[in-house]
């Protein structure tokens, strides 16, 4: 699963319209892809790759079924936006861009699997990377779960 780390500006498809439109008619700012350069899904700046195994999952709690509701506040600011399940403890906090209270949790105790309610990515602070949670089996019911709490409906797993 490919997460973005920012919102995108355009995406390729687009950058590639907008530069066959204003090539054909006018001298642009934006770059002329040619044919024989490659695109490759996920290689602009910004993206990256869910890890498919972590070292760390020995620490999530034992029920991941029963979990607080994606419109949980925060439990230290009580802000509604942006919040992380921790998957050890089960606290919701919010993310490093509100008051970062999920990333001093993990430096307090250590609890570095998060799930974001925001878009249902799995974060590993130890790994310092997101995991993929279709792919990794224990991961598997966390997501369902919060899917299902988000969306009313389950998840569409990926095939293949």
């Amino acid at each position: 699963m490919v997460y973005r780390s920012e919102p995108p500006t355009h995406t390729i498809a687009e950058k590639l319209a907008m530069a066959n439109e204003t090539s054909s008619s006018s001298s642009s700012s934006l770059p002329v892809v040619h044919e024989d350069e490659e695109l490759i899904y996920g290689s602009e700046p910004g993206w990256v790759e869910a890890r498919t195994s972590c070292d760390h999952l020995g620490s999530l709690s034992a029920d991941l079924i029963h979990i607080p509701t994606p419109n949980t506040h925060c439990n230290r600011c009580h802000h509604p936006n942006e919040n992380w399940l921790c998957l050890c403890c089960k606290d919701v906090l919010c993310s490093r861009f509100i008051n970062k209270h999920m990333l001093e949790h993990y430096q307090e105790t250590s609890h570095c699997v998060a799930l974001s309610y925001s878009d249902l990515s799995v974060w590993c602070f130890s790994c310092d990377a997101y995991l993929d949670a279709q792919v990794i089996l224990p991961l598997r019911p966390v997501y369902e779960t919060a899917y299902l709490l988000k969306f009313g409906e389950a998840p569409p797993f990926r095939t293949g």
